[in-house]
């Protein structure tokens, strides 16, 4: 055990704390939950949008109620978990902008495009969030925070899921590189509506080719 802490150590961000990792995990989890609604879709895309804004609607309120000083069971305790330094004292947006992108992505484009964004808005962007905190990485300039580990994990995972779908190697890399792109944007959790709705949009036309 001590050499494999040894091992993993050197990998890990300098500023990164147990209470710290533990939030990016949890707050990561979740964020890859929004991975089984294409699979939710395909069986009743109306009983899957109810429940997406519903939950963001109840999301919303319990989030309201926080804000007052008041607890609603799991859903705030898990909020202030996996909430990050600068939502600190404001209402913690990333669930519903989570929530409205995987929404987009269903009313906008095709089964398989929208399934391709999600994917990426779950893996893709949530990977990269963690690789990019968590480990050592070469920052990349001017863009608030983003590093070179957490672009190359966004890549793999979008490129991985998209294969997984299109069986299409061109196609996949082409999506992969988009998401890479747009998940590099420094505007903080509305990437959750500008990646499935950027990557849909061109998975959406690679794939009607």
């Amino acid at each position: 055990m001590e050499r494999a802490a040894a091992f993993v150590r050197p990998l890990i961000g300098e500023n990164v704390t147990a209470e710290t990792l533990a939030g990016e995990l949890i707050r990561k989890a979740l964020h890859l939950l929004i991975a089984f609604v294409p699979v939710l879709a395909a069986y009743d895309l109306q009983v899957t949008m109810m429940l997406l804004g519903g939950g963001t609607l109840f999301y919303i309120f319990a989030e309201k109620l926080r804000r007052e000083g008041r607890t609603v069971f799991i859903v705030s305790d898990l909020t202030v978990i996996a909430s990050r330094n600068r939502d600190e004292g404001r209402f913690v947006l990333g669930p519903v902008t989570l929530g409205l992108g995987a929404m987009l992505a269903l009313l906008l484009y095709p089964s398989a495009a929208a399934a391709v964004a999600i994917w990426a808005l779950a893996f893709g962007d949530g990977l990269a969030s963690l690789g990019g905190k968590v480990f050592r990485s070469v920052p990349i300039p001017y863009l608030r925070g983003k590093t070179v580990g957490g672009s190359l994990a966004c890549f793999t995972a979008v490129f991985l899921s998209s294969w997984h779908l299109t069986r299409s190697a061109s196609t996949s890399v082409l999506i992969a590189l988009a998401a890479t792109l747009l998940e590099l944007v420094p505007v903080k959790d509305f990437d959750n509506l500008l990646l499935p709705v950027g990557t849909g949009f061109l998975a959406a036309r690679l794939l009607a080719a």
